[in-house]
């Protein structure tokens, strides 16, 4: 039987591929550019990168599972790892190297937020720029997208044992 050009797996990779390179593009820009909205009077600090590290520093630092020093290599590092992954994510380029990278981070994002929630700890949850409390929507939402990067990687390997539909022979 041949394949379709588009079948469900297909349909989940390219949903996946949308929703959570969009979603990784867009936190790690917020990370960058959108904490410090309680300076609006100052023009120039609301912009300012540096602030906005610290600031997401401090949030990964309230989840208390590294150091003071691990913490603000995380915020260094994660906010651009997450706009390049989104952005190659999007576009398709080594799709399941991608998709592999971004399965890991979700399934960590989760694990750590799940920790913080049964802990009961009254922090913010540091997905995006704006303070967002940990609530128990952070974990479903964190669970759904999650479950949909494992999906998503998961076809992507069995979509690249598959010959294309479209560069197949054509029948006689």
């Amino acid at each position: 039987m041949e394949s379709s050009p588009l079948n469900l797996r297909r349909a989940i990779i390219w949903m996946g591929r949308l929703i959570l390179g969009g979603i990784f593009v867009y936190a790690g820009f917020s990370k960058l550019l959108m904490p410090n909205t309680h300076l609006w009077p100052m023009f120039v600090l609301k912009f300012s990168i540096s602030m906005n590290i610290s600031s997401f520093a401090q949030q990964v630092e309230s989840y208390k599972l590294i150091s003071p020093e691990a913490s603000q290599v995380v915020a260094h590092t994660l906010p651009f790892v997450e706009i390049v992954l989104g952005l190659l994510l999007l576009i398709g380029w080594r799709l399941r190297i991608c998709a592999t990278a971004i399965t890991a981070i979700m399934v960590g994002f989760l694990a750590v937020v799940t920790r913080a929630y049964f802990l009961h700890m009254d922090i913010n949850c540091g997905c995006f720029g704006t303070p967002e409390k940990l609530t128990g929507m952070t974990v479903v939402r964190d669970g759904a997208l999650a479950a949909l990067a494992l999906l998503m990687t998961i076809f992507a390997f069995l979509e690249a044992r598959q010959p294309h539909p479209w560069s197949a022979p054509e029948k006689a």
